[in-house]
Parts: structure tokens; sequence; C-alpha cells
């Protein structure tokens, strides 16, 4: 089974490592989305999109409410971990690409965690879940909020707090509730690959910012207001 422990799009909780940040710190940051969500779940079926290998979506689907959960992953490599480490009566994994996965029943609730800062088009994802709710369903979404797009080459789009809102405002999503997070990070350790999982980020980033000082311009301000920190949103919302 070809998955990358040291991918820093894939989240394998045996395989992080203890000390780093980017190991158990980041597991740790996830697991507090997945128990935010569950504190929104509404009786019925949860959705868990880009599920990754199934860890949350197995925690998902232990709330009493929940009647069965469904995990969906772009790859059949964590969809197959997935089934071999959390497969169980009431949870199902799917391999299959977000904007096209359907389902006729549609879902009480659907969680997307780090999952729509990677798409060309967000609108795009987050209307078509917010499509696959059932009236009053309620929809978790979580982004990171300060610039991302630079160091990782999978992002595609850099939120702030108040565009994330916004977009799910222009869908008719209304807000329930939200959790914000801080990671620190050393950015000398990052550079000189001490940590496993730095090996994903954009090689030449001086390069990078040559070609894009938009970009530069946007690292050095958030830096200058938040230090040396990655910033996460999660939010609850409910469909009217």
């Amino acid at each position: 089974m070809a998955l990358d422990s040291a991918s820093l799009e894939r989240i394998i909780p045996a395989l992080l490592e203890l000390e780093e940040a980017t190991g158990k710190p980041t597991l740790e940051l996830h697991l507090m989305r997945y128990r935010f969500a569950l504190e929104h779940l509404q009786p019925g079926r949860v959705l868990d999109i880009a599920c990754g290998v199934g860890y949350g979506t197995n925690l998902l689907s232990s709330a009493g409410v929940i009647e069965a959960a469904i995990g969906v992953d772009i790859s059949e490599e964590a969809i197959e971990y997935a089934r071999y480490h959390y497969g169980h009566a009431g949870i199902e994994f799917v391999t299959a690409d977000a904007l096209q996965f359907t389902d006729a029943s549609g879902f009480e609730n659907i969680v997307s965690l780090e999952t729509i800062e990677h798409v060309p088009d967000p609108v795009a994802l987050l209307a078509h879940l917010t499509s696959l709710l059932k009236p009053h369903g309620v929809l978790i979404g979580s982004v990171p909020i300060t610039p991302s797009v630079d160091a990782n080459p999978h992002h595609r789009t850099d939120f702030t707090a108040r565009s994330f809102r916004k977009m799910a405002r222009g869908l008719g999503l209304v807000e329930l509730d939200s959790l914000g997070q801080d990671q620190g990070y050393d950015p000398i350790a990052l550079l000189r690959g001490k940590e496993k999982r730095s090996s994903g980020l954009r090689r030449n980033i001086p390069g990078y910012y040559l070609a894009n000082p938009g970009r530069l311009w946007a690292r050095v301000c958030s830096t200058l207001r938040h230090g040396f920190k990655n910033r996460y949103l999660t939010v609850a919302w409910r469909k009217r």
C-alpha cells in the first residue's frame, strides 16, 4: 500500500513523529476539529469528505445520533487503509472525487476539514456539499486562515476568516459556531528539512516569491501580525 507517511496531505496517526510540530501536534489539531464537529451533529447520516485514512470518520461514527457514516477520499490507497483499520458496521468508505460524489438519500451532516483550499473552485465545492445536505442539515468546514499557498504546492486558495465566512453566506448557510486554532512552527527547522513531513513543502520558495510577489507580501504581513503561526478556522453552518 503506497501511502506516504511524510506527506503534508495525509495524516496517518500510527506513523507520526511525537516530537515534530507537523506530527502528533498536527494530529491533535485535526482531532479537535472532529470533536468540534461531534458537538454539532444531528440525528441521521454523516458524510466525511476527503476523509484520508479514516480516523476522523471513525470518530464521527461513534456519535450516538449517527445512523451511518460515509468517508470519501480520492485516494484508493487511503480508502483501503481506512477500510482495513476503521471499517465496521455503520461506516462505509468510498473512493471518489469530492466534486463528483453524489448520494440520492442526502445527509443530515457533512464534514469537510482542510479540503476546500485544495480545489481550483472552492465556491463550487462548497455549493456541491450544500446541495448534498438535507433541509436544515449541518455543514462543518475548516480552512487555514493564514497564507499557505506559498509553502504548500497542493493548496490553491488562501483564505481569511472573513473571506471563508463570506463564501458560506453567499450560499445561504447560517453560522452556528466556530473554532479558531493556532499552531506555531519553527521556520528554520522546516527550511532545513528537519521535520519528516516537511518534504512536501514547495521547493525553491525564493523563486516562487520572485514570480509571485503578492504571495510574499501576504506572508510578511501575516508573520508581522501573528508571528510564526499557522491559523485555522472551523465553522459549523446550518442549511436554510
